[in-house]
């Protein structure tokens, strides 16, 4: 099972200049909560833009084209093809945390999609196309908290893809 998680601004903006356009620290947070336990797949940039840092309590898998990549750091996982990444999913959920490449490819075969909504826009290089409501149903939705912490107003978002799962 394939489960995508990303957050995104009014215009589908997911990131810039290979980071987070906003700071969101209970996303953040949301995110953590989403991923625990789970197998993570990423794209070799999005790797790199979290300082090729393993996060605890996850698997990290990274999909690159590049021979050796990651060779150095023994508790990566590389594939190297999509079939690889569809294989694994076979046997367990799978959180894909980007990048834009990886959502393009794989949109075909997400089950699910946990995304936050930040209800604002941002100077943003990365976009994400919008849901198509005719594949995917809106399960649930719950308000994020507006403080000083979290000035932009959002939504965390549950979708399914209707009928069952993807091919």
């Amino acid at each position: 099972m394939i489960t995508f998680v990303y957050a995104q601004d009014e215009q589908g903006a997911i990131g810039n200049k290979g980071d987070l356009p906003w700071h969101l620290p209970s996303d953040l947070k949301h995110f953590k909560e989403t991923t625990m336990g789970h197998t993570m797949v990423m794209g070799r940039k999005t790797f790199e833009a979290m300082g090729k840092r393993l996060l605890p309590g996850r698997k990290s898998v990274v999909v690159t084209n590049q021979v050796g990549y990651g060779s150095d750091i023994p508790e990566l996982t590389v594939l190297h093809d999509i079939e690889d990444v569809l294989e694994l999913g076979k046997d367990q959920e799978l959180m894909v945390i980007g990048g834009a490449g990886l959502y393009e490819t794989l949109w075909p075969h997400v089950d699910k999609i946990s995304r936050t909504v930040i209800y604002d826009t941002f100077e943003a290089d990365t976009f994400i196309p919008e849901i198509d409501e005719s594949l995917f149903e809106r399960v649930r939705v719950v308000p994020g908290v507006v403080d000083e912490k979290n000035v932009h107003a959002h939504d965390y978002e549950w979708w399914e893809r209707k009928g069952g799962e993807a091919k």
